[in-house]
């Protein structure tokens, strides 16, 4: 076995020292909260109400996630929040793309006007009344397509993909042109293919949004149980286990054998853990994604 001489062997520096410790320091503070939730979600309910649980269950047990999925409208708001989610994902990305493209045309009167516009939206809104009046007088309120059409045209993803698209090679648009491609071939078969990565990074930060939205829910749809969303019930029963007020729940709570923190942690792990799994998949195109667009050749 060859042995480097002493005079060649990798020295550790102070900093690499202190940049490790403040590494592995900043990973146990980012980490514990999540692990003492889950440890919590996962032990005996009554057992956690002695205190003193850390990142690991003391008697572990599913009966936490048992209880929330019989609990009242839990499986049917799931279902809701996972349907807006992936529908509300889909058809932004898709209007945001395209208006992302018409802008990235240099041959496109109205690019400069059109991005003025969006860009103003960015600072100025409606307001929540006019918002609430609009989505009256469109007969949205009360219908599933609330979730979506609302927040179908973002002008921040729009800005984000035409900075993208902008930093494309248009040589290879305009060979597709000369072999006799319209904007729509060039659209879906070159341009889309070569913005995955901004695609991903802008269907993360749709799909958070959506997953994690319950104002809306509040606002349109809090009288119709059947279009409630898994976020709306959470806050629900949150106000109701904190001020104590709603003897039903309570009651349902003891028959279950559960207490209002271990409801709260499971549901809170409950509505985190899709998007934790989703997660991993777009990392890699996170970063090229947020950073490339940005950057000039």
């Amino acid at each position: 076995m060859t042995h480097l001489p002493s005079s060649r062997r990798p020295r550790v520096s102070t900093f690499d020292l202190v940049n490790g410790a403040l590494m592995l320091l900043v990973l146990v503070v980012t980490l514990y909260p999540f692990l003492n939730v889950l440890a919590i979600a996962l032990n005996q309910s009554q057992d956690t109400v002695r205190g003193g649980i850390t990142i690991y269950p003391r008697q572990p047990t599913l009966d936490n996630f048992k209880a929330i999925f019989a609990y009242g409208n839990i499986p049917q708001a799931f279902f809701i929040s996972v349907a807006r989610t992936v529908v509300g994902t889909v058809l932004s990305l898709g209007a945001c793309a395209m208006v992302a493209y018409v802008l990235s045309r240099r041959d496109f009167l109205g690019r400069g006007l059109l991005s003025r516009f969006l860009a103003i939206t960015l600072y100025v809104s409606g307001g929540l009344i006019p918002g609430f009046l609009l989505m009256r007088d469109l007969h949205l309120i009360g219908t599933f397509w609330v979730y979506i059409l609302p927040t179908l045209v973002n002008a921040f993803n729009i800005f984000m993909i035409r900075s993208y698209m902008d930093e494309l090679p248009i040589e290879l648009q305009e060979s597709a042109r000369i072999d006799g491609a319209n904007d729509l071939v060039i659209f879906f078969r070159i341009v889309l293919p070569l913005c995955a990565p901004v695609l991903a990074t802008v269907a993360l930060f749709i799909a958070v949004g959506q997953w994690n939205s319950w104002f809306d829910t509040y606002l349109y749809n809090s009288s119709n149980p059947q279009l409630s969303t898994l976020q709306f019930e959470l806050m629900k029963i949150l106000q109701s286990t904190q001020a104590g007020a709603d003897a039903m729940r309570s009651d349902q709570l003891r028959t279950q054998q559960v207490t209002p923190d271990s409801i709260k942690m499971a549901i809170t792990v409950v509505t985190i853990i899709p998007i934790l799994l989703v997660y991993p998949f777009l990392q890699r195109y996170f970063v090229a994604g947020m950073t490339l667009g940005a950057v000039k050749g």
